[in-house]
């Protein structure tokens, strides 16, 4: 299946886009859940393109620079709203490498051991730390934010959901700590 087909005709659906823009969410607000590269998500929009579940408008800035400004079609809400109804398995996993890490902590010293555990407890603070900022930014950008029917609904419920993920994680890692330390 081509999830990444889905997330660009998702994000078409909430509105008219960029190939700029749409990358830019996939370093972003879909970053948190979903990745994909500017040479995926390219030669995607001119499959959709070819299929018929979107269109572009070309758009002149400047007196050269041409921007495609892509759209959603018909087709494509279709065939969206089809996959948003779909119910998928839950995913086998995804790949940690410092869990991998971890499961191989018996090869390593102990200092080694409290260093990377450190390093991560540092890293994941940082992160819990920015998405609460993106969290803040956004309710306070659109105190309607919270609504069923707000564009912004499913972003304020991915960013709550990653809060509570890496708070999880901080908190293992805490005690984690505090276990190799005894």
């Amino acid at each position: 299946m081509r999830v990444l087909k889905f997330a660009i005709l998702g994000l078409l659906d909430q509105r008219d886009l960029t190939g700029y823009d749409i990358t830019k969410h996939f370093k972003d607000t879909l970053g948190q859940f979903w990745s994909a590269k500017h040479s995926q998500i390219y030669p995607e929009l001119k499959r959709l393109t070819e299929e018929g579940f979107i269109q572009f408008d070309v758009h002149i800035h400047g007196k050269k620079l041409e921007k495609k400004v892509y759209q959603i079609t018909d087709a494509g809400k279709a065939e969206l709203d089809e996959w948003l109804r779909t119910k998928s398995p839950i995913p086998e996993t995804t790949k940690d490498e410092f869990m991998l890490k971890t499961f191989f902590i018996s090869s390593m010293d102990k200092k080694d051991a409290v260093e990377l555990f450190t390093h991560q407890l540092l890293e994941r603070t940082k992160k819990v730390d920015m998405l609460e900022h993106k969290l803040k930014v956004l309710t306070e950008e659109d105190p309607s934010v919270q609504l069923l029917h707000s564009v912004q609904f499913g972003h304020f419920l991915v960013l709550t959901r990653a809060i509570e993920r890496e708070k999880g994680y901080v908190l293992w890692l805490q005690k984690t700590l505090h276990f190799i330390n005894q």
